[in-house]
C-alpha cells in the first residue's frame, strides 16, 4: 500500500430514506489521504461531509464502495472487529463536547487512555492542551475553549492513527476557534496522527495539507495545499 492510499475513499455511495423519499447523500466519492497529513472536507450543510466523516468512522456504513485505512476495507470487518478497530486506531472530537460531568479534566481525558495499548503521557499531553492547571476541575467549571481542548485530548490520548474532528469549533467564538485550531496543529506535528476535519469554514482549508471540497454528495475540488498557512494567521 503506498504512503498516498493510507486512508483510502473508494466510490462511497450513501441513501437515506426509499421511494419518493429517498435522498442520495454521497454519489461515488472518491479520494485518499497520505500518513500524517492534516486533511479538511470542506462543504456547506448539506453536502455530505458529516455522513462521510461517520463513514471513515465506522460509525456508518456506505451503501456502496469502501474505506481502506491502511489497506484494510472497514465493510470486511465483523462489528467486534470494528468496535476494536475504533477504539485502538481512532479519535473524535465533535462540536459537543461530551465529556462526562463528574470526572475531572484529568480523569475525562484517562478515559480515554484506558481504551489504548499505547497511550501517551497524560502529564506531558495536559501540557501540550494548556490544561495542566486545569486538571482537577469539572467540565462546569471550565470555558467552553477549554472542554473543547479536554475532549481533542480524550481522543488523541489514544494515540489514533486518525483524528477526527466533526466541526471543532462550531460552538465557539473567533478567538476560541483559532486557539482549538492551533492546538489541532501542533497535535499533527507533535504526534503525527492523520486529521480529517470536516468543516464549512473556507479559511480553514489554507492551513490543511489537503483539501476536499464537497457538492451534493460529490468531489468537486481535491487540491494539495503547497503553501498552507499556520492557524494563527487565519482571519474570517
Amino acid at each position: 500500500m503506498s504512503e498516498e492510499k493510507f486512508l483510502q475513499v473508494s466510490n462511497i455511495h450513501k441513501s437515506y430514506g426509499s421511494g419518493d423519499g429517498l435522498q442520495k447523500v454521497l454519489k461515488g466519492t472518491d479520494f485518499s489521504v497520505a500518513k500524517g497529513e492534516f486533511c479538511v472536507l470542506l462543504g456547506p450543510s448539506g453536502s455530505g461531509k458529516s455522513t462521510l466523516l461517520n463513514i471513515i468512522g465506522g460509525i456508518d456504513s456506505a451503501d456502496d464502495g469502501y474505506i481502506a485505512i491502511n489497506g484494510d476495507k472497514l465493510k470486511d470487518m465483523d462489528e467486534k472487529a470494528l468496535t476494536i478497530y475504533r477504539r485502538k486506531h481512532l479519535g473524535y472530537v465533535f462540536q459537543l463536547y461530551n465529556l462526562i460531568p463528574n470526572l475531572t479534566v484529568k480523569e475525562n481525558i484517562e478515559v480515554g487512555a484506558y481504551l489504548s495499548d499505547n497511550p501517551h503521557d497524560i502529564d506531558d499531553l495536559l501540557k501540550t492542551l494548556g490544561l495542566y492547571e486545569h486538571r482537577h476541575k469539572l467540565p462546569n467549571q471550565l470555558s467552553g475553549g477549554q472542554q473543547q481542548r479536554t475532549s481533542i485530548g480524550r481522543a488523541i490520548v489514544k494515540n489514533p492513527d486518525i483524528l477526527l474532528c466533526d466541526e471543532p469549533t462550531g460552538a465557539l467564538d473567533y478567538n476560541t476557534s483559532k486557539d482549538i485550531l492551533k492546538l489541532i496543529e501542533e497535535v499533527n506535528q507533535k504526534y503525527g496522527n492523520t486529521v480529517i476535519m470536516v468543516t464549512h469554514n473556507e479559511a480553514i482549508q489554507h492551513m490543511a495539507d489537503h483539501t476536499i471540497k464537497l457538492r451534493d454528495g460529490q468531489v468537486r475540488k481535491n487540491i494539495v495545499n503547497d503553501n498552507k498557512v499556520s492557524a494563527t494567521e487565519l482571519d474570517w
